[in-house]
């Protein structure tokens, strides 16, 4: 059984001159993660992610043990390990920079964490071969990490943390030294890994698209505070505020000033650029749960679910800006009253042709479906349906 669980974790630095970001300041410091809280189930593949600065690594690092804690619990199957020594957690951790030991082999780098363990050599033997055949690297044991790749050096840094059999394992920003293709390749080798060794994974990074196609839940952070946890389709499907909203999905979700109505049958619909939009069943039943009084909102639509109208009198209107072509879809930016927004308009795999006016300075319209809006609070920006 490998589970973690982070109960009320909280980091505080020092005061210093240069304050980090929008992080909260106290007397006590600055506070980097604030009461983090995640039970991470058995094998279990969580992935952190956020901008930049958000806390992500710190609290990667403090279940490492590479950081103090300040505040908080941190057990790993049940048993506290704030005090244990990271040697003794049984977690093993992947950095973003590959750290290889340039005068050793790839065998000898796999090897020594093993016999600094002082393991018997056919047991070493073992453990390398056959992590190193999970890894497709068996071909390079014998060469240098400079006669490498950056691909293969990462397998081979990954292959060093397999093998010491760990119950957790970490890896920081592991991907973000690759180029685009060899991302994509490795983001399906560690999807195969974790079907293949018997670990529980923390994995951090600033890319959501490594975060939607890894995790079994993500773990969204902003400013050292938990956002949202959710699978991939929650978060991307029911984002609790506009920065979630606005973080996951590519490209990002549009947002614009509308109006939030309620008749006297209480039945909601939505205002917006001189069309009515009317939620579908279930978001009116939220809305009425909750209790939401008419109001100024911020409505939020993902540029793949708006529809170009042809000859739109009733739709929304704008100017097309800049059209770019991304192969099977057009990402056309739209001035829509001062605001930029994306539409995203497929150009094959569809019944018949659909029209897409892709010149700057084209006058389009467009609508959208009750049932792909997400209405969020101006004031606070949470979304009104939770």
């Amino acid at each position: 059984m490998s589970e973690v669980s982070l109960q009320h974790i909280e980091k505080v630095y020092p005061h210093s001159e240069k304050k980090k970001s929008n992080l909260k300041v106290t007397d006590e410091g600055v506070l980097a993660v604030q009461d983090f809280n995640l039970n991470i189930s058995d094998r279990e593949f969580i992935v952190l992610v956020g901008p930049s600065g958000c806390g992500k690594s710190t609290t990667l690092r403090m279940v490492a043990g590479l950081e103090e804690i300040t505040r908080g619990e941190l057990y790993i199957d049940g048993k506290p390990v704030n005090d244990v020594e990271p040697k003794d957690r049984d977690i093993a951790m992947v950095f973003q920079s590959y750290a290889l030991y340039p005068h050793m082999t790839v065998r000898g780098n796999m090897e020594f964490p093993l016999k600094l363990r002082k393991l018997p050599k056919e047991e070493i033997d073992r453990r390398v071969n056959q992590a190193a055949e999970i890894l497709g690297i068996t071909e390079y044991l014998e060469r240098k990490p400079k006669a490498l790749s950056g691909g293969q050096r990462q397998r081979v840094a990954i292959g060093r943390a397999i093998v010491r059999e760990p119950k957790v394992l970490l890896m920081d920003e592991p991907l973000s030294n690759l180029d685009a293709k060899l991302r994509n390749q490795m983001r399906a080798e560690i999807i195969k890994l974790r079907q293949r060794i018997n670990a529980t994974f923390i994995y951090v990074t600033h890319d959501q698209t490594e975060a939607m196609t890894l995790g079994d839940r993500i773990v969204i952070m902003k400013d050292g505070v938990i956002q949202q946890i959710g699978t991939p389709q929650e978060v991307f499907d029911h984002p609790v505020n506009l920065f979630v909203a606005g973080f996951i999905g590519v490209p990002q979700m549009n947002f614009y000033d509308a109006e939030l109505k309620r008749d006297e049958d209480g039945v909601y619909s939505v205002l917006m650029g001189g069309i009515r939009v009317v939620p579908t069943v279930e978001k009116q039943e939220r809305l009425y749960q909750a209790s939401v009084p008419p109001q100024e909102i911020i409505l939020g639509v993902r540029p793949e679910h708006i529809m170009l109208l042809e000859n739109g009198e009733h739709g929304v209107h704008g100017k097309v800006e800049v059209s770019e072509m991304m192969g099977s879809a057009v990402h056309l930016h739209v001035d829509i009253n001062g605001r930029d927004s994306i539409i995203v308009a497929q150009t094959s795999g569809m019944d018949g042709a659909q029209y897409i006016p892709s010149e700057s300075g084209t006058s389009i319209s467009f609508i959208f479906g009750g049932n792909v809006v997400h209405l969020f609070s101006k004031k606070d920006g949470h979304n009104l349906e939770f």
